[in-house]
């Protein structure tokens, strides 16, 4: 008889009492969302030995419940990675009856498919770690790309923060707002936020001459007059959003705003954005800021409340998708 892997076993439904256990990339998250649950975090010891090797002990038992870990796999990322494949083998190992993965920021969700040859898909390389681990449902917002959700043979619960966005952007009550697209691949995230706004969408064609490069080509929508505001799933280098800026401002936009879902701020990002052209730079918390990031331009929403709620949903069964709102697509 063949046996079944651990991901298999935990893909059962449980009433189990709901545990939240968290890794080291971001407490005040984890703090966060527990603290919109009304429970205390779960006990876990998550270290290194002297060799560096990561040292993890849970310190409650989980037998028969239903846990919930949260992780964004942010930088160091590697690290963060491996934190959470560990601390599976010990819930695992330690007879918890289901173990839902969240990670708010997917690592490596851009290397999700080959633009050449001998590369690697390293997106969909972490998703079988991640199942092979034993993980029985994946809890994240805003994919890079949302077929990855396909690299999973276990349930994906797949949130958005752009009614967040949204609903923010319409309470600061701009005027004459285009929602601006910073690239060919962001247009469908674009699209829902200026159909949230009920405003006009641009596009900023550009291409990539390589990796963390990115010239701006031509812009296809009028912004001349308009508050513009360039809406991606992520600032990494910082060079799409403030070549896009000033791109804008040059076709003739009044002013510019940026907002993305994960603030990734690699390399010369915040030294970049700093000196962009920028009104505010709106992120959400899935991934921690930098003290040189948390004041000036930037502007951060939680989501915790969010994949708190999504927790409890999938804790009792219900539905996540219910928890947005649908917008009639008549304007």
């Amino acid at each position: 008889m063949g046996g079944s892997r651990p991901g298999d076993m935990m893909s059962v439904a449980t009433d189990g009492e709901l545990m939240v256990f968290a890794g080291n990339a971001n407490p005040a998250f984890a703090k966060a969302v527990c603290e919109h649950l009304e429970i205390s975090q779960g006990a876990i010891e998550v270290a290194r030995f002297s060799n560096g090797e990561i040292k993890v002990i849970v310190n409650e038992s989980v037998r028969g419940n239903d846990v919930f870990l949260l992780q964004s796999t942010c930088g160091p990322v590697n690290d963060m990675l491996m934190e959470i494949l560990v601390i599976f083998d010990a819930l695992v190992r330690a007879s918890a009856r289901r173990i839902t993965a969240v990670i708010p920021y997917y690592g490596y969700a851009r290397q999700d498919r080959k633009t050449r040859g001998r590369e690697p898909i390293t997106a969909k390389l972490v998703a079988n770690l991640l199942t092979t681990a034993g993980a029985g449902r994946i809890l994240t917002m805003d994919l890079h790309a949302g077929q990855i959700q396909g690299f999973f043979d276990i349930p994906v619960d797949h949130l958005a923060a752009i009614p967040l966005l949204g609903e923010y952007f319409l309470n600061k009550k701009l005027t004459d707002t285009i929602v601006v697209s910073p690239d060919l691949g962001s247009v469908g995230r674009a699209r829902d936020l200026s159909h949230r706004m009920r405003c006009p969408i641009a596009i900023i064609d550009k291409r990539r001459p390589e990796p963390g490069l990115a010239e701006v080509m031509n812009i296809i929508g009028d912004v001349r007059g308009k508050t513009a505001i360039m809406c991606d799933d992520m600032i990494d280098t910082g060079g799409t959003i403030c070549n896009g800026a000033e791109a804008l401002l040059e076709a003739g936009a009044r002013e510019v705003y940026a907002c993305c879902t994960h603030a990734v701020l690699s390399g010369p990002a915040i030294d970049r954005l700093t000196r962009a052209p920028l009104q505010e730079i709106v992120v959400t918390d899935t991934i921690p800021l930098s003290p040189e990031a948390c004041s000036g331009t930037f502007k951060v929403l939680s989501v915790a409340p969010l994949f708190g709620e999504a927790i409890l949903r999938i804790h009792e069964d219900l539905s996540v998708s219910k928890m947005f709102k649908e917008i009639p697509l008549e304007l």
